[in-house]
């Protein structure tokens, strides 16, 4: 099996897909960042196209910066200065060549992630 990176955003705040959340992909090596991609959630709150496609995966470590603080300004969420949860960081490992899905569910507040199917 040849290995992809798939996310999904879902505001459970508001109880739907967080659209039009951005979410920039990182390799990381010797703690350096490496800017592979940005794309935008879709009405569905997933990427129209797979984070990491099969014909670019590599097993490392990588990072999703989710775009939270813009999403809530966005969807109406009232900021306070500075906005509690603004870019949210999760860096984690990929160490088969396997289907690797990192979702967000997020409210103004708090998030959560988990290793999904």
């Amino acid at each position: 099996m040849t290995g992809y990176l798939t996310t999904h955003v879902l505001d459970t705040a508001r109880g739907c897909p967080a659209a039009g959340l951005e979410i920039t992909l990182y390799r990381i090596t010797d703690g350096q960042r490496e800017h592979l991609k940005t794309l935008t959630t879709n009405a569905d709150g997933r990427t129209d196209e797979q984070i990491l496609p099969s014909e670019a995966f590599a097993t490392g470590t990588y990072e999703l910066a989710f775009h939270a603080g813009a999403y809530l300004t966005a969807s109406g969420t009232p900021a306070e200065d500075p906005r509690f949860l603004d870019v949210i960081p999760i860096r984690f490992g990929m160490s088969e060549a396997t289907h690797y899905h990192v979702p967000l569910l997020l409210s103004p507040f708090g998030y959560s992630t988990y290793r999904g199917s």
